[in-house]
This record gives C-alpha cells, structure tokens and sequence, in this order.
C-alpha cells in the first residue's frame, strides 16, 4: 500500500516538475519530512532519485524537440556540480531545524518567483507554435555568461543541500538575465538538474541518506509523470499549472513553519 501512495506521489511530482521545469524535488522533501516520518537529510538524499528521473525522462522529449541548448547546459553545469557536491558534504553537519527552515524559506522563494514570472510565461507560451509537429523558438544569443555561473554554483549548493535540481533559480537567471527563451530555459534546466541531483546523490548515498525501499517505487512514478508532462507541455496552459504548483508550495512552507515553531516550543 505504501508503494503505491510513493509510486502515485512520484507521478504526481514528475508531472508537475517537467512541465515546469524546477524538477520534482521540491515537493517530495518537504512531503516525505513531513508525512512519511523520514528525517529531513533521508528525504533530501531520497528526493535527489527523483530528480534524476524526472530529468533523464523530460530530456529525451525535449531533445527530440530541439528545444535543449546543450552547450549552455554543460557551461552553466560545471559550476553548479561543484556547488552541489560540496555542500552535500557540508549538509552532514546541518541539524534537521536549520534544514527544514532553510527548506521553507527556499518554497517562499520559489513561490515569489513563479508568480512573478506567471505572465511572462503565459505570453510566451502564446508565442511558440508548432509547424509541421517542430516547435518554433526565436533566435536568441546567451548573455551574461559569469552571472549565469555564478548562479549556478548558488543553485547546486541549494541542490546538495535541500534535494531539489536548482531549477527554480537556473530558469529564471536564464531567462531573465540570459537572453534565453522560456521553452529553451526550461528544456535546459531539465537536462542539467539530473547532473547536479548525480553529483550530490553520491555523497548522500556513500553517506546511508538514501532509502532504496522508498526511492525505487518514487522513480517509476516520477518516470513515468516526467514523460507524460514533457508530453503535455506544448498544449497545457501553464497558467493552471502554475497555480497549483505555488498553491502546493505555499502549504508545505506553512506547515514547515508550524512544524518548527512547535519544536521550537517544545
């Protein structure tokens, strides 16, 4: 029974995370902390599998599509698999509240920036059109290539701490500050999260932070919800998407909140 609520958990996380491109893990630690009893380091070490899935899923539809700059993905992903392995070493020495506190503040960003973000998606969403089954993207030149790096180092240090790929930061440097598409920014996250979760799932593992009893049914969920949402994504209207997604963050934050302030007063 507990396999296929993680197996559901995981469809449902996948799905989400590919057609947004911020990858699956920053639902699936705080849920698996949360309602699973697992303590904060085993979620996030567990939660780094997830992410991996969702990007070797989401890549190979995006590739076929030609929407992933590979060489930006490999530029930018050199500084973000130092960020991310050198601080999941360092995440051994964090105690579970400044993890779980530091976890919340990240969902509150997170939701800051989505709904920043919300119409800039919906216009360009209106703008990509597909001709003869190939998605149209403009031409485009990457700019501002060291503030890119340095926001990626900070993206795999959030990785290697909080589980998740780093994608809620890369996107939006890519497309704010790079000159990069939306659809080319999230194809691109997509393929460098499951590089920056590897790089730090190492440590976790040598570490006995990954639990293959509840990480194995998570990935076939994710799998197959990354591959059906990388699917989607060209016709679903991310407005509704975005909704959701910032409606389930917003409620996991609060109950990271409440949960420390309770052990606070304990």
């Amino acid at each position: 029974m507990v396999s296929a609520i993680l197996v559901g958990l995981g469809f449902f996380a996948g799905l989400l995370g590919a057609l947004t491109g911020i990858g699956g893990g920053v639902l699936l630690s705080p849920i698996l902390a949360l309602y699973f009893g697992i303590p904060i380091r085993q979620a996030v070490g567990t939660s780094l599998v997830a992410v991996i899935t969702t990007s070797a899923a989401s890549s190979s539809v995006h590739l076929q599509r030609h929407t992933t700059d590979i060489r930006l993905g490999m530029t930018l992903e050199l500084a973000t698999s130092l960020g991310a392995a050198v601080t999941a070493y360092l995440a051994g020495y964090f105690n579970r509240v400044a993890l779980e506190g530091l976890f919340a503040a990240f969902l509150l960003y997170s939701v800051v920036t989505i709904v920043r973000r919300r119409e800039k998606i919906k216009e360009e969403n209106e703008l990509a059109v597909q001709t003869d089954g190939e998605t149209v993207i403009p031409e485009y030149e990457p700019q501002r290539y060291p503030l890119g790096l340095g926001a990626s180092l900070v993206a795999g240090g959030l990785s290697g701490l909080l589980g998740i790929g780093g994608g809620p930061i890369k996107v939006p440097v890519m497309y704010l500050f790079m000159n990069v598409p939306l659809m080319v920014a999230t194809a691109t996250s997509n393929f460098m999260i499951g590089v920056t979760a590897a790089a730090s799932a190492i440590v976790y593992y040598r570490r006995g932070d990954i639990l293959v009893e509840v990480a194995a049914p998570l990935a076939v969920g994710v799998f197959l919800g990354s591959l059906l949402g990388a699917r989607m994504a060209p016709r679903i209207h991310a407005k509704y998407v975005v909704y959701l997604l910032v409606a389930i963050m917003l409620y996991l934050a609060t109950h990271l909140i409440v949960h420390l302030l309770r052990t606070g007063m304990a």
